[in-house]
């Protein structure tokens, strides 16, 4: 199975070029299929360089809208980079939960995989809700795992899927007394992943290190009039809220009648454990529809949501052989 699809979600022209077929079906990332809509009203100026104030408002509106302070904010150009500044930062020993993405393992050198259970007293790095298995922890339980940190440990959680239910965000523990650090995503829940935005959530001292890291200019003109203004649309929100839980139920739905059980609790993806994910991945994508395999888990299959009640009827013709 080629690392195109295993390492990651996507790879569409991999796919075409392997499978065939043009009139394909992305079912291999995360990413909510229907994005903010408001794009095409800003009007952005590629001219010049963004202004002081105009990435002081972004970091405001995402303040607001996490509902944390603004000087607990600090605006990336996506979170991967968030993730691997904030490691260097941290250093020292730690602790990756896993199963979960690739760069947990990578942002802070020699940290050691485990379990959830196995969670020390030592810096710990973890998302919620989990990817790709959805798994999701109450704030109380990750304010429990924040209160068993050792001095000079931290909790470096990655929340980039909590957009879909901010009860599972601990962004209001956030504090300069507290060895917390969170991760936010705004492509994955906005639907724009190009945007190639991210927010660090944290002690002012360590996003004061992170900026200064990045420079100047951190994230781009057209990445601050968008997320500006989609963190400030709360009608949208709240309805792509319902909407990603139904569309997620529709999904369970397909997938049971195809024989699958379905786990998550993140309404953006469900994932599936068959005989062989790597076959059933290979029998999607011949009715040109890409999912997500593991190398390292050859049993496990992820799939995101449909976008339309067609493609969601495609994937259960093709779930059928």
């Amino acid at each position: 199975m080629s690392a195109s699809w295993t390492w990651h979600g996507g790879g569409m022209e991999a796919a075409r070029t392997h499978f065939g077929g043009e009139d394909w079906i992305d079912l291999s990332t995360g990413i909510n299929p229907h994005p903010w809509p408001g794009t095409n009203a800003l009007a952005i100026d590629w001219q010049r360089l963004p202004e002081r104030h105009e990435l002081a408002g972004l970091e405001a509106a995402a303040a607001d809208y996490f509902e944390v302070d603004p000087r607990h904010v600090c605006a990336v150009p996506g979170t991967e980079i968030g993730l691997r500044l904030a490691g260097g930062l941290v250093g020292g020993s730690a602790h990756y939960v896993a199963p979960t993405y690739r760069t947990h393992g990578e942002m802070i050198a020699g940290a050691i995989r485990m379990t959830l259970d196995a969670a020390g007293a030592g810096t710990v790095i973890l998302a919620n809700p989990n990817n790709p298995d959805g798994r999701a922890l109450s704030s109380a339980q990750l304010r429990g795992l924040l209160d068993r940190r050792d001095p000079g440990a931290w909790l470096l959680l990655d929340e980039a899927f909590a957009d879909v239910d901010p009860a599972l965000s601990l962004a209001g523990a956030i504090d300069d007394a507290r060895p917390l650090m969170i991760f936010r995503s705004f492509g994955k829940f906005f639907g724009l992943a190009g945007v190639r935005l991210g927010f660090v959530l944290g002690p002012s001292p360590m996003l004061d290190a992170i900026r200064a890291a990045l420079g100047a200019w951190p994230v781009s003109a057209a990445a601050i009039a968008i997320g500006t203004a989609a963190y400030r649309d709360r009608s949208w929100t709240e309805a792509m809220r319902a909407r990603l839980r139904n569309d997620a139920a529709a999904l369970d739905a397909v997938l049971a009648a195809a024989g699958h059980a379905a786990i998550g609790a993140c309404p953006l993806f469900r994932l599936i454990e068959v005989p062989s994910g790597i076959a059933l991945f290979e029998q999607l994508a011949r009715h040109a529809i890409l999912t997500r395999p593991f190398a390292e888990q050859p049993r496990w299959l992820r799939i995101g949501l449909p976008s339309t009640g067609e493609a969601l009827a495609r994937l259960e013709t093709a779930l059928r052989g």
